[in-house]
């Protein structure tokens, strides 16, 4: 894509409002424990000291809104203390701009590494860094310092305090991740009724994992409906599919299709009732049909083999779904559990340690470029004429993120967002001439109009927060004309600093796909190799299954997502065309899809083992690790051994299983498929790509 239309394409995501399911009581809530902060602050300490905690209020705030699994109270509890952290520092060197220099490179360079512990480390640790630039310029002396400080934290206890005090649908969150889970598993197996080898995207059940993931508190306080359908879920998904998949299972037309088509449906409809049963905290209400076509004796009468055995499986685990959506089931075992957040910090060390020996990496290329861009913002902001020159690296701060897409979409809409929000409130200050009391009921306001649309987009949000910082300011005795056509000037001036830096320092996803494909490949080699020697031991625990399928997951979404920032970037490809990566994870996937068909199947323990099917193993474990450097080496893959393995399998063995050498057989042609594809010539248009990535 060139840089015109890649421009176009992401200043267009960035100026789009999405349609959202707003959460007006929750933003009500924020607004209302801004407004206490304020209006405490206002009248007990003077305006100055007001704008200062309402910064805190208003970051707390933010920080629960962000899509992370820890408690509420506690992420706005450390966005407070970290925000009153930075600030207090911030003063102390403050007044020695060389010093205050040193320190905001090191506070951003730490920011930017933050994203590397995750989003929403990295998008607190980037807001706390905006907003020092603000906060220090506020108080006038060490000891000012630091009750503005402790008034920031206030703020964060003020709003962790409202969550536990008005809780708005406690679990929600959890409710939903999970019901979403069961109700992508209903979608799926309405579309296996058509289509036999539909695909599934396994990002609910991921997300229903990270949902489950608690903290031992947690666990212990958790309703009781959320304790098992998750695990009962991920065993649900591969059933459905081997029970629909011709290859090994029933012919594609014909009375067991039928059947087949008829129990889809069933499971459709109870995964349905589970999933709003769950998210609505209800009972399960199973239509009459479907309760009726899973009980009917027919069965047994119709299916055979491995479609009977997933079938009687498949009844069993819906079964399971609706006991434990009821709060009556569940399993036993440990629950899955998260470090609180004193041991998460030595964590968070250590993860951002060792990206500093990964000087490739997308997170440490992003902490160097925000550094850079924030001390030259602050120095050319303090060069230029037109005061308040802290908004130049704020806006750079804000908006930088360690890929191209996000970067450039937000710079736009900040600017966008920017010279709407000023406008707005700009007018509204000429037409009223509000005090410093009604100042901070309309900076009341903004806030709550930004924490009802922040998931809308990036523009309105922008809009609602720049209204919201000129009211407050007008708080604190500051006049508009003080303010608006530097914080407009000053704002673009940041945006086309962050927008500079990473055409200047990039960090592009286009080079990488060939490893992410060979990431992929590898962890699908390891996942199908583990459930082929289930079929040769079927007494060994699954845990390894269960550790190759999550490698797998998570490597298929690090594809998926390079290949999506990859199409958005102005970089010509590197020995991969679009084509060729089409090709290639589409033979992946198939690999994949495939060993999860042959896991719904495994033996149970006491069956005949297969002992052909522990060569086989080996073989394709060794040669999907070969071939996935020959895929990072730009060299189509061979697989010889495996070749070699399935016919000395095909010799030796008199019956063998028809489940494990069928599906040995269709894993084989999957890797056949990746060697094609990447064999492939470029098509005569993609041939225009061709060529080594500019950056």
């Amino acid at each position: 894509m060139s840089w015109l239309r890649s421009l176009k394409a992401t200043a267009r995501s960035g100026l789009s409002v999405e349609r959202r399911r707003l959460e007006p009581t929750v933003a009500l809530r924020g607004a209302t424990g801004l407004a206490l902060v304020v209006g405490v602050s206002l009248v007990t300490l003077g305006p100055t000291a007001a704008v200062s905690s309402a910064f805190g209020a208003f970051q707390a705030a933010i920080a629960t809104f962000q899509r992370s699994w820890r408690p509420r109270p506690v992420l706005a509890l450390a966005s407070g203390a970290s925000l009153a952290l930075s600030t207090f520092l911030g003063y102390l060197v403050g007044a020695h701009s060389p010093f205050f220099l040193a320190l905001l490179a090191v506070w951003t360079f730490a920011a930017g590494l933050a994203w590397a512990v995750g989003p929403t480390a990295g998008i607190i640790a980037s807001s706390n860094v905006a907003i020092m630039l603000v906060t220090v310029t506020l108080p006038t002396s060490i000891a000012t310092a630091a009750g503005h400080a402790a008034m920031i934290a206030a703020g964060g206890v003020v709003q962790a305090a409202l969550v536990v005090l008005v809780p708005i649908r406690r679990w929600g969150a959890q409710r939903d991740a999970l019901a979403d889970a069961l109700a992508a598993e209903a979608d799926y197996a309405r579309r296996l009724r058509q289509d036999p080898r539909a695909a599934f995207d396994p990002e609910p059940l991921m997300t229903a994992r990270l949902a489950a993931t608690v903290t031992p508190r947690e666990a212990r306080r958790r309703p009781a409906e959320l304790h098992g359908s998750r695990g009962v879920a991920e065993r649900i998904r591969p059933v459905l599919a081997s029970l629909a998949d011709p290859a090994l299972g029933v012919p594609e037309q014909g009375p067991e299709r039928d059947r087949v088509r008829e129990l889809l449906g069933a499971a459709a409809s109870v995964l349905d009732a589970a999933a709003r049963a769950i998210r609505h905290g209800e009972a399960v209400r199973i239509p009459a049909p479907a309760e009726a076509a899973l009980r009917t004796p027919d069965t047994g009468a119709i299916l055979s083999g491995p479609a009977f055995r997933a079938a009687t499986r498949l009844i069993a685990l819906l079964g399971d779904v609706v006991e434990t959506a009821e709060g009556t089931g569940g399993d036993d075992s440990e629950p899955l559990l998260r470090p609180t957040l004193p041991r998460l910090v030595p964590l968070a060390l250590r993860t951002m340690r060792a990206e500093l020996g990964r000087r490739d990496s997308p997170v440490f290329r992003h902490a160097a470029r925000v550094c850079a861009v924030a001390a030259a913002g602050y120095l050319l902001g303090k060069a230029l004429p037109l005061g308040h020159g802290y908004w130049a690296p704020m806006a750079s701060v804000m908006v930088m993120r360690p890929d191209f897409s996000q970067t450039y979409s937000r710079a736009v809409a900040r600017f966008g967002g920017t010279l709407v929000g000023v406008a707005l409130a700009t007018g509204l200050v000429q037409l009223t001439h509000p005090g410093p009391g009604l100042s901070a009921a309309l900076a009341v306001l903004c806030a709550f109009l930004m924490y009802l649309l922040m998931r809308t987009g990036y523009a309105a949000a922008s809009a609602c927060t720049s209204a919201y910082v000129v009211f407050l300011l007008g708080t604190g005795g500051l006049q508009w004309t003080q303010t608006v056509p530097d914080r407009v000037l000053l704002t673009l001036l940041g945006g086309v600093l962050a927008m500079a830096a990473y055409a200047l320092y990039p960090a592009w996803e286009t080079p990488r796909l060939r490893t992410r494909l060979a990431d992929w490949l590898a962890a699908c080699g390891r996942y199908a190799a583990a459930v082929v020697e289930r079929y040769a031991d079927p007494a060994a625990p699954a845990d390894e299954v269960r550790r190759a399928l999550l490698a797998t997951r998570a490597a298929r979404v690090a594809w998926q997502e390079a290949l999506e920032r990859a199409t958005h970037e102005p970089v010509r490809h590197r020995g991969l065309s679009r084509a060729a990566a089409e090709g290639a994870g589409h033979a992946v996937g198939q690999l994949g899809r495939i060993a999860m068909l042959m896991e719904a199947h495994v033996p149970e323990r006491g069956a005949p083992p297969v002992p052909a099917a522990a060569a086989f193993a080996g073989a394709l474990r060794g040669a999907t690790e070969r071939g996935a450097k020959a895929v990072r080496e730009r060299r189509v893959p061979r697989w010889d051994e495996a070749e070699q393995a399935l016919a000395a399998w095909d010799v030796g063995e008199g019956a063998p299983d028809r489940v494990v050498r069928k599906g040995a057989g269709l894993l084989l042609h999957s890797l056949e498929e990746l060697s094609d594809a990447l064999a492939s010539p470029a098509p005569p248009m993609a041939l225009k790509d061709a060529g080594t990535p500019r950056s």
